[in-house]
């Protein structure tokens, strides 16, 4: 495993009952990359990305997130660690506007007293003022700032999908991890969102951690590939190492090339 690793996971393993959704899995993801998580339904991708973000609890192993443990680390405190992440179905809240939805993710990370806007008025104006210029500025470099005031529920699908990105851009991630984030884009779209993970990894310092199974997509963003099956890790290389992983044809098809 790289000694510049980011995450690292350790021999983790998961059991919902007698199944172990994951079994003894080791990888690392090394700061910078774009680094894609793949295998077919069931094989463990969601789950890990759950227990990296605590909201499954491991049943053996380690997660170390730049150096420390966070395998025991309340949820609550994972995305002011520096890991944020999207999820397989949007968490948009329709009736608010898109600047509204992407303060959530900079509140979440930042915090706040209940009593502080009562006790300290003049300090908590201050900061909802830098948590808004941070936002837009977030908007502008996802090309939605003509979208700030939109109601989220009236914009269509990919242009959500982007403010969801925005939002976990606003907790300041160090690690970002996109599940599916390409699930019902067409052809244009996809190639729009590869264009864009390679720039906010670039333009936010990021390393980038993506689950996907539009395939043509990731073998072109992705300088490295995990495959997961049956819960356990079946291969890791570049795009190339993996298409001609004889086991990895197998796992996706059922039968070897």
């Amino acid at each position: 495993m790289g000694a510049q690793a980011l995450l690292r996971v350790e021999n983790v393993s998961v059991r919902f009952g007698g199944v172990r959704a994951l079994d003894g899995v080791s990888c690392d993801v090394n700061a910078g990359e774009i680094c894609g998580l793949i295998g077919p339904n069931g094989a463990g991708k969601t789950t890990l990305f759950n227990c990296i973000t605590r909201l499954y609890p491991v049943a053996s192993g380690a997660i170390s997130f730049a150096g420390k443990r966070i395998d025991s680390v309340p949820a609550r405190q994972i995305v002011s660690l520096g890991i944020a992440r999207t999820f397989q179905n949007l968490g948009i809240y329709p009736d608010m506007t898109v600047l509204e939805n992407v303060a959530l993710g900079a509140h979440h990370s930042h915090g706040g007293r209940f009593f502080q806007p009562v006790l300290q008025p003049l300090a908590s104006d201050a900061r909802e003022r830098e948590i808004t210029d941070w936002c837009r500025s977030i908007l502008r470099a996802l090309d939605l700032h003509s979208h700030e005031s939109a109601r989220a529920g009236n914009l269509p699908y990919g242009t959500l999908k982007r403010v969801e990105i925005a939002r976990a851009l606003a907790a300041k991630p160090r690690l970002l991890l996109l599940d599916e984030p390409a699930a019902g884009l067409n052809h244009g779209e996809r190639v729009e969102f590869a264009d864009l993970i390679i720039r906010i990894r670039d333009e936010f310092s990021l390393t980038v951690l993506l689950v996907e199974h539009q395939m043509g997509l990731v073998m072109g963003l992705c300088g490295r590939l995990l495959v997961l099956h049956l819960g356990q890790l079946l291969a890791e290389g570049s795009p190339a190492q993996i298409s001609s992983n004889p086991a990895v044809v197998t796992a996706y098809l059922g039968e070897a090339a």
